[in-house]
């Protein structure tokens, strides 16, 4: 028997080239097309027959349609390249390398999520906030770039923009049911809570700059009165007077500050009996049981059961519960806090 061939070695992407030519031989052309890669040593070429009278026959028909492919094929090859150094955390090689890959295929969503991804890895936020909405003007429907655009977003400080992306990408994962509804629900969740401890920040940022200019105020107030007073009793009643307002005062602002910082109960209507977390998209059972969608939907997949009754349950017996979703929203709004609860 003749010994088995060895296959040929695999050729590293940016090695690969594509390679056509054509020979004038004695009678006819010959076209050599060797593809993607180099020719094994040792390996026979295969010439074909061409047609001689049309100068842009030098493939065959078929040949000449792949030629888009092969471009395609080119792209391709850079971003599982690309993808090699991401997951050996080679973030910038990975980076380099989508760029050559959108370069060779610059209408192919997906090229510009995995730069995006790769961006975000590098805190290059606007870079991916770029790449995130070049994807989605390619594509609309791209919840990966919804969702990554949403933690660029969140990164930068844009709160209200990075809840917006991140509500996209919740909606696309529900009507597809996603396996990664899950962490698009947590990522609502957390933009709900730093645009909530944002808000704070600031409100009690101008509630100490308030209480600073009441006291200030207060304090000029006096100085006016004891510069037109020359009585002593008076004097003392009007110090007197100004710094009980100011005890007041103050104390009226520790007050407000005690109660707003104060943890309190999360309402039992809120709260989801799957993962014990506040709903933000529930949905309602044939029961009349209400869970968040993430939650039902990665319990159907292991069991198509009703988690309350064990009543079989499908995921197109779901409905949502739009009041409750409003309340759950309306709840968050003005207790960010209850997201870690």
């Amino acid at each position: 028997t003749s010994p088995r061939r060895r296959p040929p070695s695999p050729l590293h992407p940016h090695e690969a080239a594509l390679y056509s030519s054509i020979a004038l031989g004695p009678r006819e052309p010959v076209a050599f097309c060797s593809g993607h890669g180099a020719v094994e040593p040792g390996l026979p070429s295969v010439p074909r027959r061409v047609d001689a009278s049309d100068p842009h026959s030098t493939l065959p028909s078929h040949h000449r349609a792949r030629n888009r492919p092969a471009v395609m094929s080119r792209a391709m090859l850079l971003k599982e390249d690309g993808n090699r150094h991401f997951q050996a955390g080679d973030f910038v090689g990975a980076d380099s390398l989508y760029s050559k890959a959108i370069l060779a295929d610059p209408k192919n969503p997906a090229l510009f999520t995995n730069r995006a991804m790769a961006r975000l890895r590098l805190r290059l936020w606007d870079s991916a906030i770029s790449d995130c909405n070049s994807c989605l003007a390619l594509a609309p429907d791209n919840m990966k770039a919804a969702y990554y655009l949403s933690q660029a977003q969140l990164a930068i400080g844009d709160y209200d923009a990075a809840l917006d992306s991140a509500r996209s990408a919740h909606s696309l994962c529900a009507v597809t049911n996603d396996k990664s509804l899950a962490a698009v629900t947590a990522a609502v969740l957390r933009c709900k809570k730093e645009r909530w401890e944002d808000r704070e920040r600031k409100r009690k940022r101008e509630g100490q700059e308030l209480e600073t200019e009441l006291l200030e105020l207060l304090g000029r107030r006096r100085d006016e009165l004891l510069s037109a007073e020359a009585d002593d009793v008076e004097r003392n009643s009007i110090q007197d007077e100004t710094a009980c307002k100011m005890a007041v005062l103050q104390q009226t602002f520790e007050r407000a500050r005690a109660q707003s910082d104060e943890r309190r109960q999360v309402p039992e209507w809120a709260i989801d009996d799957i993962s014990f977390g506040v709903m933000i998209d529930p949905v309602i059972t044939k029961t009349g049981k209400s869970y968040e969608r993430a939650s039902i939907m990665e319990h159907l997949r292991r069991h198509l059961t009703d988690p309350l009754t064990r009543e079989p349950l499908m995921p197109g017996d779901l409905r949502p519960n739009l009041a409750l979703r409003q309340a759950c929203e309306e709840y968050l709004e003005d207790n960010g806090w209850a997201v870690d609860w």
